[in-house]
């Protein structure tokens, strides 16, 4: 099967791959400008992007807002003026101030999940901008897409389908976790690309809708495309890059990881993540307590009762302390075998 180009509005992205933003530190320039100079859509992760700046601790949110405008800067010149996201967790601290920096340094489209981003339009108005929510079931999509139609006489620029089957944060209790271990999710799909054509017909525009979560090689985009989907997103085959902007020992957990090493693990918000289970995830499924710091990255989350640090935890991970950090990741991780770059991913996933 030849691939069309996956188009958003006036973008136009020659390979129809979008490579999931990954948090804290994984995908940030390096990464998402390899990947849209490749002819995909790149990625920046908003999650405390200032985590390497000597002033992060003392004024965290300062220090993230100049080092997110500087990776979508320089992710532009490194694209070659290829498309490039950002991906704002709306579950954020200051997720208004994050969308405007982002629109302001350039950004094509902003990815938005971790709950609905009901305001998003607002944050982008009189922009060119597009907006693209991350959903997990039909449900919310018909609320978010309502909802932007009645308060912001909108919809959405691209929809983006994630999975049961992704990495980090899910927008899934663990009971429909575990629903969907023996149930297709594909009936799900169906149902969403349902309703987003009824909102295509209300605005008379194309909105394309692309899935993510567990896609790994070529016969799932395939898959994907069959079913009348745009695109896929893909986050955790781009760690094992050159240009992912991970540590090599964070790159290596992924190679060494077996299928029975990754698993859930809850996180300080109360939302189910999936990691590879490694020592410190050991600990805090024990139930040990692991709070030394705090930094009000997520409006849910209070150092009085949160068993651990999110921040800290993938700070470590992403920086190379493997053992001591959290390390998410999509279930397929472990079909992962080596480090390769981005142009030859992208050319066995496409050609």
């Amino acid at each position: 099967m030849l691939f069309s180009s996956l188009r958003i509005g006036d973008l136009i992205a020659k390979v129809p791959i979008i490579q999931g933003g990954m948090g804290i530190g994984v995908s940030l320039s390096k990464l998402a400008g390899a990947v849209a100079k490749a002819g995909g859509i790149g990625v920046v992760s908003a999650a405390q992007p200032g985590f390497k700046d000597p002033d992060f601790k003392r004024h965290t949110y300062d220090a993230n807002i100049r080092t997110l405008s500087y990776h979508i800067e320089k992710a532009k010149e490194i694209s070659d003026n290829g498309i490039i996201g950002v991906n704002i967790m709306c579950g954020g601290q200051h997720y208004e101030d994050y969308v405007k920096c982002a629109v302001q340094s350039g950004a094509d489209i902003i990815f938005s999940g971790a709950g609905l981003p009901k305001n998003l339009p607002e944050f982008v108005k009189g922009t060119n901008t597009k907006i693209a929510p991350i959903i997990g079931s039909s449900k919310a999509a018909t609320v978010l897409l309502k909802l932007w139609e009645r308060h912001h006489k909108r919809t959405a620029d691209l929809v983006v389908i994630e999975g049961p089957k992704a990495g980090g944060h899910l927008g899934y209790s663990r009971e429909d976790i575990a629903i969907y271990e023996h149930k297709s999710y594909y009936e799900e799909i169906i149902k969403i690309l349902e309703i987003v054509k009824t909102f295509e017909n209300k605005f008379n525009k194309k909105i394309p809708v692309v899935f993510g979560g567990g896609i790994f090689d070529k016969s799932d985009i395939n898959h994907c495309i069959s079913l009348g989907l745009s695109g896929v997103q893909m986050a955790t085959r781009f760690v094992a890059t050159e240009e992912c902007d991970a540590s090599r020992e964070f790159k290596e957990a992924y190679i060494k990881a077996k299928k029975e090493d990754i698993g859930l693990v809850h996180s300080p918000v109360h939302m189910p993540g999936r990691a590879i289970i490694n020592p410190y995830v050991k600990k805090i499924l024990r139930g040990k307590k692991i709070v030394r710091s705090c930094f009000r990255c997520l409006t849910g989350c209070s150092p009085q009762t949160t068993p651990y640090c999110i921040t800290m935890a993938l700070v470590r991970a992403v920086t190379g302390d493997v053992d001591n950090g959290l390390i998410f990741c999509g279930a397929n991780a472990w079909k992962i075998k080596e480090i390769t770059t981005v142009p030859k991913l992208i050319s066995e996933l496409t050609e």
